[in-house]
Formats: structure tokens, sequence, C-alpha cells
């Protein structure tokens, strides 16, 4: 068994993750030193590309792994060895290991990570059609993640025309042709008045980003909505949505057990997955925690 393991966390604004907590208890519980660090590039005014040099920088000096995330998800790729079916689908990194003498592997844990939430949250909910708002990258794990559940259509929306398109065409690409398509903000009403489900993945309603990403009076209760923010678990458009009557779901879910499987990753160890959904309640319920 690993003793003492070093990981970290690349990204932009990054001082109020949860990663580190997350990951130190698990692995305290299981009998394994972790020291995790964040490793912030806004802070050292460091562009997304500097992300090649801190990878090989934690190899070199013995890091288990590092998970990624904005704005390296993508630019992280040309600097890894090999690349796990998911980030390969998804073209986006999430959790990078580095195998003792091997090679070094980008995984992508993000979509699996919202369907174990999504199918523990919601395991009943109806999939006939599904609209995504959002087609950045965490918009494209969450839509590969809709249609390997199940999703028979799923329209993705955008502000951004030709990034909608492009996630549409990817998606296609990797399921049955005419399962996803794509469309413009104005098209939401038309949409959400025959969808079963809207999935809300832009950073709208984040601590820093308040407010909600489209007309709360178009929401019915009819729909099932589920928001992959967690900083606040109780978004504005979450709380709106349970006024209109529909059914919810938290980013809470998708955080723990795409971390999970990060840590199963890192170390060659099985997490408690049900342990870190509590320690995870507990952490956002810390004053401090909550207004960083």
């Amino acid at each position: 068994m690993t003793e003492r393991v070093l990981l970290g966390l690349v990204g932009a604004g990054i001082r109020a993750s949860l990663s580190p907590a997350l990951h130190e208890r698990e692995a305290e519980r299981l009998g394994v030193h972790a020291l995790y660090q964040t490793i912030d590039i806004a802070e050292r005014d460091l562009p997304p590309e500097a992300v090649g040099e801190i990878v090989a920088a934690a190899r070199t000096m013995g890091f288990a792994g590092l998970n990624v995330t904005h704005p390296c998800k993508q630019t992280v790729l040309e600097h890894l060895d090999e690349l796990s079916a998911d980030a390969a689908a998804l073209g986006a990194v999430n959790t990078v290991v580095f195998g003792p003498g091997g090679p070094t592997v980008g995984h992508n844990t993000d979509g699996t990570g919202f369907a174990a939430s999504f199918a523990r949250g919601l395991p009943d909910a109806e999939l006939r059609r599904v609209v995504l708002l959002g087609a950045g990258g965490a918009g494209a794990a969450v839509g590969h993640a809709a249609l390997s559940l199940g999703a028979e259509r799923l329209t993705v929306v955008d502000v951004d025309a030709d990034r909608a398109a492009g996630l549409a065409r990817s998606l296609e690409t990797q399921f049955d042709e005419g399962r996803a398509d794509h469309a413009g903000p104005d098209d939401l009403p038309a949409l959400l008045e025959r969808a079963s489900g809207l999935i809300h993945a832009t950073p709208t309603g984040m601590l820093h980003h308040p407010g909600l990403p489209l007309d709360p009076d178009l929401l019915n209760p009819d729909l099932w909505v589920a928001d992959i923010v967690y900083r606040p678990l109780e978004t504005e458009l979450l709380r709106r949505a349970r006024e209109a009557g529909c059914r919810t779901l938290d980013g809470g879910g998708m955080v723990v057990f795409q971390a999970a499987a990060s840590f199963a990753l890192f170390t060659g160890l099985e997490p408690d997955r049900e342990r870190m959904l509590r320690h995870f309640a507990r952490l956002v319920e810390a004053p401090a925690l909550a207004a960083g």
C-alpha cells in the first residue's frame, strides 16, 4: 500500500477548491498520508500553456498525479504520453497519472462523475429529449454522459453557435446519428416546452458569477433540472426550478464522484464514495468555506 502520496490541482482561480480536503481526508481514512497542493496559474501570472512545464516538474518531483481544471484541460493534451478512452473521446483531461517509470496518462472523470451522480439522484428520470445549456469542456463531458445514460435526443445550446454546433457534431460521431443537435438561446422556449430535462453546464450561478442562465418562467413541472455548479449547492436556477415544481439535481454528486474516480487512479485504492459524499456535505456547510 502507498504510504505517502503527492497530488495536485492545476488551474486558475482554484484557491477555494474542495479537492485537497476531499482527497486528503479519504486518503487518511485508508491509511495513506496524502499531500494535495493547488497550483493556481492565475496567482502566478502564468498562461494555460505553462501546464506542460508544471506536469514535467510534478513528475520529476515524484507526484503520483495531478487534477487539471479550467483553463488547462485541453492545453495539457500535447504534454501527455497516452489518453484514456474517455479523455480521447472528450478531447479534454482532468486527471493526469504518473506511472512509476511508465507513461504519463491523461484521463477524464467528469463525464463518469456526472453519470454516477445522475443515476443516484435522478434514477428514473425521463431521457427522451434533453437540453444541454453550455458547450464548453464541462458541457462536452456531461453531454457525453447524458447520451451514455440513454438520452434519445440531446440539444446543445450555447451563446457561441459554432461551439454548440461543434460539440453536437462531435457527439454524433461517437453516438448514433440524429441523437445530438444544436440550437441558440432564442430557441429555449420551444425546446423546454417539449423537453424531458435540462442540464446546466455554464459558470452562471457560481459564487463569482451569480445569476440565472435562462428565464425561469421557461421552467415547468414536467422538467427535471440538473446543475453542475456546486459552489453554492443551492443555485438560483435550482431554487427557481424547485419553485416551478421540477425535480432537481445539484452539482455536489458530480464533484465527489469525479474526485473519487481520480483518487482511485492516483492511488490504486478504492475510495468509499458514500463517506466522501458525507465529507463533502460537511465541507460545503462550513461557514469559512461557504464564504470562500
